[in-house]
């Protein structure tokens, strides 16, 4: 669910459209369909984005930070010489992009990262992509980049298998997470695209909600750990009762919800609120709140799942509740992207990105230089991180989120210290992290 801020020019007073949603379903309106919603700010045209704003100069002249892979990967605590050699990460996304390849390049270029190693597969054939579908390619087109050239930004050295349904529906994206799984094409998996829970039919019933799970079931068999972002609607979906989202509350998968990340312009940590603009553009107002609420992470208890044993000693629920652990996603401390599919090429260039789909590739890329230091594949890392994160080594592994509210025109949940529902267990000190993890 990759948000972004859109307009063709930096100056404000943009106007904002979401990519629209399939409206369509099966036809008794079982079929889940999956969506992700990102919205664009240009900040440069071509592929030569010349000299890179710093986060404060971003700050003083569009009212958001900006950060590079460097800086990400400096607030997070990246060890530099840690690359995911030898790993694979694979990306689920529909549509795909035309233009996935050379994007990946100008960005690796831009940053200077080394080329990347990126295979694409396209299990139900190559899907169209026409306008024909309600503007969904392009915007999945923009979701596929911001999760490869991010999943490679922090796993530089990784192999990226990126794996392309025909189109968001439950059957097209479970048909293409069951071939990454069967053809273990990678050892860890992130999935940028939910569904609200409150929208499927059947709830746990559901067909494609079991043979969802009957993936992930198969995947952590074969020690594969597998990522999904919380959603970018708040803790109801915007609407009027708390909704977590779908696959993300899915026990095997862990769930990444979204934040503020304040750091500076050599990229020290400086701290993190929740992502929740309804809330944070009312009372904090980050950076002035100049673009007007864009979004908010999800995070609320599942109404489909149980709570697993790893969640007993967190909140009490009866439910499984996301999110489990979270990462920088607000549009106003966005991340440069490369979009380079646009039909007029006058809008291809670097964009500021958000949303909670920004986190979940990160947080594989994560997954992989964690099985890289290890040796093997940790597989479902849901125990581990609960275990460190409610034990006493916390605070060096995580970064505890005190601070914020994931409403979005519906209610919202609170941020507290320890986990909660918006942010989990906090964002990684990636370091220190996986050495407990792989110790």
């Amino acid at each position: 669910m990759g948000v972004g801020l859109a307009s063709s020019a930096l100056a404000l007073g943009t106007t904002f459209a979401a990519g629209s949603a399939a409206s369509a379903a099966g036809t008794d309106g079982s079929d889940i369909v999956y969506t992700v919603h990102p919205l664009t700010k240009q900040f440069s045209t071509g592929t030569k984005p010349g000299a890179l704003p710093t986060p404060s100069q971003c700050v003083a002249g569009i009212g958001l930070a900006c950060y590079t892979p460097a800086l990400i990967r400096k607030a997070y605590d990246v060890p530099d010489g840690w690359t995911g050699k030898g790993q694979r990460i694979v990306i689920v996304d529909a549509y795909g992009s035309p233009t996935v390849r050379g994007d990946l390049d100008v960005f690796s270029q831009t940053f200077g990262l080394p080329k990347a190693d990126l295979n694409v597969y396209y299990p139900a054939g190559r899907p169209q992509t026409s306008t024909a579908h309600r503007g969904q390619p392009l915007s999945w087109a923009g979701e596929t980049s911001l999760d490869v050239q991010w999943a490679h930004a922090i796993a530089p050295d990784a192999t990226i298998n990126l794996v392309v349904a025909p189109n968001n529906y439950g059957n097209a994206l479970n048909v293409a997470v069951k071939y990454a799984v069967d053809h273990d094409l990678g050892d860890v998996l992130s999935m940028s695209y939910g569904a609200d829970e409150a929208a499927i039919k059947g709830k746990g019933n559901n067909l494609q909600v079991q043979q969802s799970h009957a993936n992930f079931a198969a995947a952590a068999a074969k020690g594969i750990s597998l990522f999904a972002s919380s959603g970018d609607d708040g803790a109801s979906n915007g609407g009027p009762a708390l909704a977590a989202g779908y696959p993300a509350s899915d026990p095997l998968v862990t769930a990444v919800g979204g934040t503020n990340l304040f750091a500076s312009d050599s990229g020290a940590y400086e701290g993190e609120t929740v992502w929740g603009d309804e809330a944070s553009c009312a009372v904090h107002q980050p950076f002035g709140c100049t673009l007007g609420p864009i979004g908010a992470t999800g995070g609320a208890p599942s109404t489909i799942f149980p709570a697993p044993a790893y969640q007993a000693g967190v909140n009490g629920n009866a439910m499984r509740t996301t999110s489990d652990v979270s990462y920088n996603a607000s549009v106003y401390t966005s991340v440069f992207v490369y979009e380079g599919f646009n039909a007029n090429p006058d809008d291809n260039g670097f964009y500021f990105y958000g949303g909670t789909s920004s986190g979940s590739p990160q947080w594989a890329a994560i997954g992989a230089l964690a099985d890289q230091q290890a040796g093997h594949r940790l597989g479902t890392l849901n125990p581990a991180l609960y275990a460190i994160g409610t034990g006493a080594t916390h605070a060096l592994a995580f970064h505890d989120v005190t601070s914020g509210n994931n409403a979005w025109q519906g209610p919202g949940l609170d941020a507290k210290a320890g986990y909660d529902d918006p942010t989990g267990l906090g964002s990684p000190d990636v370091s220190n992290l996986v050495g407990q993890l792989v110790h």
